[in-house]
C-alpha cells in the first residue's frame, strides 16, 4: 500500500468517518487518534482484513471494556462483504451499508444513536399538545431503565445521578471508647485525672460513648461477559463509596481475582476506570466463580473480612465450573464477613427461577437476594445497607424454594 494512498484517498477519509463514530459512541477518541490511525495503517502496510482490525483496535482501544463497543462499531461499519478489501486495494468511496436486522446487543443503543447522529435532519413537524399529567417523567424513566439498555448520554446522566447518591448511613459501635458529655457511662480515669488536678475540689463527673464507624464494605465484581454492562455502572457506584469511606475494598474476577482498591481512589472517575481497565487482563471473558472465590477465602478474607464487613457479591451466578466446591467456598465467605449480599441482574426478569447449579448452590449461604439493574436499584441497596432488618422480599429462601 503506498503512503499517498492513504492519505489522499478513501480510506483515509473512512477512518475520519469511523473515529468520529466511536466518540459518538461513548469512546475517548480525539484527532490525535485519527492522525495515529491514519499513521499506523500507513506503517503496517496491512493487506488484510484482520491486519486493519488488530491496527485500528490499537490505536481507538484503551481499555478492555471498550473492545464490545469497538468490535460493535467496526462490524457495522465495514461490514459490507468485501468493501474494506476494496478501499485497500483499489481506494473505492464507501457504499451504502445494506439494511439487515440485527439482534440487539449490550451498547446498540449507543451504536445506533451514534449512527443517527450522521444523517441529515428532518424539517421540523408541527408540535402537537399532549396531556402528560398521567404520564412517567425522564427522570423515573431514567431510574427504572435497564443498564445494557441505556444509549451513552443516558449511562452519561446515570454517572451523575450516581455520584449525587446518598450513601447508606449504616454506622455500627466499636469496642473503642471517646469522650462524649452526654454519652450513657462515666469515664473514671478522665474523672480521676479532673480531681487530681483541681486539688480535689468538687467536679463533675465526665461521661464516655461508643466510636461509631462505619463497617467495612468489600465488593466482589463479575467481570464476565454477560456483566460487563451491569459492572461497568456499578463500579461508579463503588469509586462514590470509596471517595466517602476509607475501608471499602473491591475485587474484580473472571477467570482470575483482581484487587483494584487502590485504582478507584483516584479523585477522577475516568482516570480510576482506566487504571482499572489496565489492570485487569480478563475484562468480558468467561467466569469462573469457585475459582475465584476460593483465592479470595485463602488470600484476602483475613485481610479486609474484619470488625463486621459486608460483602456485595455482583454476579448472575452462571458458573462454568460444577461441583462442590463452590458451596464449600460460599459457605466460608458467608461465616467470614457479617453480612453477605448477592446483588443479580437476572432478577430483573419477572419469570426468573434458581435452575441454574451455580445458583442452587450459592442460595443458602447468602443473607439477602437482590436485583441490581437501574438506577433505582443502586437507591435501595443504599437504603438496605441502612437499614438493621431485611425485606421478606429479598429472603433467599422464597428463592430457593422455587428451585426445588
Amino acid at each position: 500500500m503506498q503512503d499517498d494512498d492513504v492519505t489522499d484517498g478513501k480510506l483515509g477519509e473512512n477512518i475520519l468517518h469511523f473515529a468520529r463514530l466511536l466518540r459518538a459512541t461513548g469512546l475517548p477518541v480525539g484527532p490525535g487518534h485519527v492522525i495515529d490511525a491514519v499513521e499506523a495503517v500507513q506503517v503496517a502496510g496491512v493487506a488484510s482484513r484482520a491486519d486493519f482490525y488488530a491496527t485500528l483496535h490499537a490505536v481507538f482501544v484503551s481499555r478492555h471494556d471498550q473492545t464490545v463497543l469497538f468490535d460493535q462499531a467496526f462490524a457495522i461499519f465495514w461490514k459490507r462483504r468485501g468493501f474494506l478489501e476494496k478501499l485497500i486495494a483499489m481506494m473505492s468511496p464507501m457504499a451504502a451499508p445494506d439494511k439487515q436486522d440485527m439482534k440487539p446487543a449490550p451498547g446498540a443503543t449507543r451504536m445506533a444513536e451514534a449512527l443517527a447522529g450522521n444523517r441529515p435532519k428532518r424539517e421540523a413537524e408541527p408540535t402537537v399538545e399532549r396531556d402528560a399529567r398521567l404520564t412517567m417523567s425522564e427522570q423515573e424513566v431514567l431510574q427504572r431503565k435497564d443498564f445494557a439498555q441505556m444509549s451513552a448520554e443516558e449511562i452519561a446522566r446515570a454517572n451523575q445521578v450516581i455520584a449525587r447518591l446518598r450513601l447508606p448511613h449504616d454506622e455500627v459501635a466499636t469496642r473503642r471508647w471517646r469522650p462524649d458529655a452526654r454519652g450513657a457511662r462515666i469515664d473514671p480515669r478522665l474523672s480521676m485525672r479532673k480531681a487530681m488536678s483541681g486539688g480535689g475540689d468538687v467536679f463533675d463527673l465526665l461521661r464516655r460513648d461508643r466510636v461509631l464507624r462505619h463497617p467495612p464494605v468489600v465488593a466482589l465484581c463479575d467481570i464476565s461477559g454477560s456483566m460487563t454492562d451491569y459492572t461497568r455502572v456499578f463500579l461508579h457506584f463503588l469509586h462514590r463509596l470509596t471517595e466517602e469511606r476509607r475501608r471499602v475494598e473491591t475485587f474484580l474476577f473472571g477467570t482470575r481475582l483482581s484487587h483494584v482498591t487502590r485504582d478507584l481512589r483516584a479523585r477522577d472517575i475516568d482516570a480510576a476506570l482506566a487504571d482499572v481497565s489496565g489492570s485487569v487482563q480478563d475484562w468480558s471473558g468467561g467466569t469462573r466463580i469457585a475459582a475465584s472465590l476460593h483465592e479470595f477465602n485463602r488470600l484476602w478474607s483475613r485481610r479486609v473480612l474484619g470488625q463486621g464487613a459486608i460483602v456485595l457479591l455482583f454476579t448472575d451466578g452462571l458458573e462454568r465450573d460444577s461441583g462442590g466446591q463452590l458451596a464449600a467456598e460460599m459457605e466460608r465467605l458467608h461465616k467470614s464477613c457479617r453480612r453477605l449480599i448477592w446483588l443479580n441482574p437476572l432478577l430483573r426478569y419477572d419469570r426468573f427461577e434458581p435452575r441454574a447449579a451455580g445458583i442452587r448452590a450459592m442460595l443458602p449461604h447468602v443473607d439477602e437476594f437482590r436485583p441490581v439493574h437501574h438506577l433505582a436499584s443502586l437507591d435501595d441497596l443504599a437504603m438496605a445497607l441502612s437499614a438493621p432488618a431485611m425485606r421478606a422480599d429479598f429472603d433467599p429462601r422464597v428463592w430457593a424454594k422455587r428451585a426445588t
